[in-house]
């Protein structure tokens, strides 16, 4: 099939992340697996997990101290007669009788409250001698007690699939008795880079060449989106191998390309993706660094074409590939956060492109602050490596004074 000839077009940041969101809202993810829980981490949970019994199912104190009746405490200090103790783990039946008149029970965080009590008082504001305590603090009705089933009720989804799973969720797989839960399967991710100045890490470059770092970053990426990388041969700026390697990379679920997606006499990937049959939803987006990257749709499978900078593949990548990973892998699209930061110092730059720069945060808390990380273009390795966060500059901006509050994307 002879290549289709397609128009450039090269959007906004805002619109080419949209378009990648859209397509990925409709992305159905792939064959569903059970693993064991502790193997569950990282994972995309295929299944809703359902409360087994009421959360908590019992009332339960929340603080070591006294089990009381606020109404006994409206003058303080006050003395109680202790009538019992309850421990954490206390079987129900070894509760202490209710609770009457200016009575108390000591108790254990997390053991339940017995009848009658309506409270717990901490330990610290009471004193004791013999069976009576002394309290010197009041309390109001439902201190210091979670009531049965207020944290869920039996029956209640606790978890949504299509979340990613972490300690929190393993947790809360675990509270439910869940010693293996459904995910879905990782999508396979096909990373081919493209370019005669491409060597091997493995091999000697010449003066004209460099080491294939991209597919090596790409894959340690692919794995932190919940994918699967598949490393391809490195493609020469040949029409026949890369045609071979590309019709191979888009057997996979997704298809990766690194390289070849800038205007030269070389860059064959767009021609070639064109025999194809391919679909172009995009060929650039006005974003530096990054501008020349591509995403589109061939032989049933999404592709990016995403610059060889190092740089530019690594923040293209987190732009727009992550967000298609992820729905493969069975999470629904999210929108990209940001947080804020004040700057350290003045940045000058020009208009007209929406700046992802590698920076670097410093301090904390509240006096957290950003900086560039004083890198040389989009092939400064070195400056990403010792950065932790993304700068976001505005396409409106020419300077940003030091002092003002600016956006960070976390890397």
């Amino acid at each position: 099939m002879a290549a289709v000839p397609q128009p450039p077009c090269i959007l906004t940041f805002e619109e080419a992340r949209a378009t990648v969101e859209h397509c990925a809202a409709k992305v159905n993810p792939h064959e569903i697996e059970s693993v064991k829980l502790l193997a569950a981490a990282g994972r995309v949970l295929a299944q809703e997990v359902i409360a087994d019994r009421d959360f908590p199912p019992f009332r339960r104190a929340m603080r070591d101290g006294y089990a009381v009746r606020a109404a006994d405490l409206e003058e303080v200090p006050a003395k109680l007669k202790v009538i019992g103790e309850i421990r954490a783990g206390a079987p129900i039946e070894e509760l202490p009788r209710e609770l009457g008149l200016r009575q108390a029970a000591g108790i254990m965080t997390g053991a339940p409250a017995p009848n009658g009590a309506d409270s717990v008082v901490m330990v610290e504001y009471t004193s004791s001698s013999g069976d009576i305590v002394t309290v010197n603090r009041g309390v109001v009705s439902g201190d210091n007690i979670v009531e049965a089933g207020s944290e869920a009720k039996k029956g209640q989804t606790l978890l949504q699939r299509g979340i990613r799973i972490d300690y929190a969720a393993v947790g809360m797989a675990a509270s439910v008795g869940l010693e293996s839960v459904a995910v879905y399967r990782r999508p396979e991710v096909a990373i081919l880079s493209t370019g005669d100045e491409i060597v091997d890490v493995s091999a000697q470059p010449s003066a004209h060449q460099i080491r294939n770092s991209n597919s090596y970053s790409l894959a340690v990426q692919v794995e932190q989106a919940g994918g699967l990388p598949k490393i391809l041969n490195i493609a020469r700026d040949e029409h026949a191998h890369l045609r071979t390697l590309m019709e191979d990379g888009l057997r996979s679920d997704l298809l990766l390309l690194s390289g070849g997606v800038s205007m030269g006499k070389y860059d064959l990937v767009e021609q070639v993706l064109g025999e194809f049959g391919a679909e172009f939803f995009f060929t650039g987006a006005q974003i530096q660094p990054g501008r020349p990257v591509v995403f589109g749709r061939a032989l049933d499978r999404y592709f990016f074409g995403l610059p060889g900078n190092p740089i530019s593949t690594m923040v293209t990548f987190e732009l727009f590939a992550r967000c298609m990973i992820e729905a493969l892998a069975g999470v629904m699209p999210q929108p990209l956060r940001f947080l804020h930061a004040r700057l350290k110092g003045e940045i000058k730059t020009k208009t007209g492109l929406k700046r992802f720069l590698p920076g670097l945060l410093s301090g904390q808390c509240e006096n957290t602050e950003v900086e560039l990380a004083g890198w040389h273009g989009s092939g400064d390795v070195a400056a990403m490596a010792r950065s932790n966060c993304y700068v976001v500059i505005p396409p409106d901006r020419e300077k940003i004074a030091a002092g003002e509050w600016v956006a960070v994307m976390a890397r």
